[in-house]
């Protein structure tokens, strides 16, 4: 059975490569998310000079909100892969966000002493670490994925998401094209108002001290 180390490098290296993928549908991707980072948030009662530390923080939500919703205060995002990070801090800078700072490292080795923060939060990291049965808090959240056609939602799926990534990875031209005919066409099912529009429920865990 693999180590800590060991799965920390897979994950590593398998976010790096998924890296430019995020960055290219990143407004697909927080326009689905966007209901889950606000969920998060309202239950975190953000103050002006709020210190969190926003864990996994892949391209930078919803640490990045929260910086925003505290001016005065300060957010580390922290990431196993320096990659997704590197979007996070671009995209801070486009939005002119200066109170926060990256930092890579893994989620059960954080380099902060008891009590640095005031709050913390996880989005969708969880689930990758070693034993997420030990959850404290949760509750679920709708999220829809929203893209213009069936082929904009395949292409999305086949470059961002690691487990079609990797998947697809194993196989043909041939057995791809059959399993993007497959996907899209069941992607159609859920057409409305122009556009396709993937339901989905997600979990959120926050915490405060």
């Amino acid at each position: 059975m693999p180590g800590g180390d060991e799965i920390r490098d897979v994950q590593r290296a398998a976010w790096a490569g998924l890296s430019a993928g995020w960055e290219k549908w990143d407004s697909v991707i927080m326009d689905q998310l966007g209901p889950v980072g606000t969920a998060m948030i309202g239950r975190l009662d953000i103050a002006d000079d709020q210190r969190h530390l926003d864990v996994a923080a892949g391209t930078g939500e919803p640490g990045l909100t929260i910086a925003r919703l505290a001016p005065a205060g300060h957010v580390v995002l922290t990431d196993l892969s320096a990659e997704m990070l590197g979007i996070a801090a671009r995209r801070a800078d486009a939005r002119g966000i200066t109170n926060i700072e990256t930092r890579v490292c893994s989620a059960d080795d954080l380099p902060f002493g008891d009590a640095a923060f005031d709050s913390i939060s996880v989005r969708f990291g969880y689930m990758f670490f070693p034993d997420v049965a030990r959850a404290t808090a949760e509750w679920d959240v709708g999220v829809e994925l929203v893209t213009r056609s069936p082929a904009q939602y395949w292409e999305m799926i086949s470059e961002h998401v690691s487990l079609a990534v990797a998947a697809l990875a194993q196989v043909g031209e041939p057995a791809s094209e059959r399993i993007a005919k497959a996907v899209m066409a069941q992607a159609s099912a859920y057409e409305h108002d122009g556009r396709i529009r993937i339901p989905g429920m997600a979990r959120c865990v926050a915490g405060t001290k």
